[in-house]
């Protein structure tokens, strides 16, 4: 099975000895995307609410290299500084997903890269 490397100057460039995503057949597993403007490379002014916005900006950029989109995911995981943020994040996210939702899991964590408040990572199949 091959591996493809997945990268694009469309998404802030990974911050570490990783790949913004690996296609593996016909999945494509991203890494996690942070709320970071990738022309600026500074996290996006405002709440939790823009900071969703731009990781889905960044995750569906990277999707896009990949020959994908959000209509091809079919499982995300998003991790919030705080869980009093969900409601908020669910308004976002419902934007960027619908129809037929993908799975996800929602955790909590201590701290996120560069001390976001969010961070988005998924699983696409093509």
């Amino acid at each position: 099975m091959s591996i493809e490397i997945i990268s694009t100057e469309k998404a802030p460039a990974a911050i570490g000895p990783y790949s913004q995503a690996v296609k593996c057949g016909n999945f494509i597993y991203t890494s996690g995307a942070i709320p970071v403007d990738p022309v600026s490379g500074e996290v996006v002014p405002g709440g939790v609410a823009e900071q969703a916005e731009q990781a889905l900006k960044n995750v569906a950029a990277v999707l896009a290299a990949a020959g994908a989109g959000l209509e091809n995911v079919v499982k995300t995981t998003v991790f919030i500084k705080n869980m009093n943020d969900f409601a908020a994040i669910n308004e976002v996210y419902k934007k960027y997903f619908t129809g037929n939702y993908p799975a996800r899991s929602c955790v909590e964590v201590a701290r996120l890269p560069k001390d976001v408040l969010i961070e988005i990572e998924c699983v696409a199949v093509v």
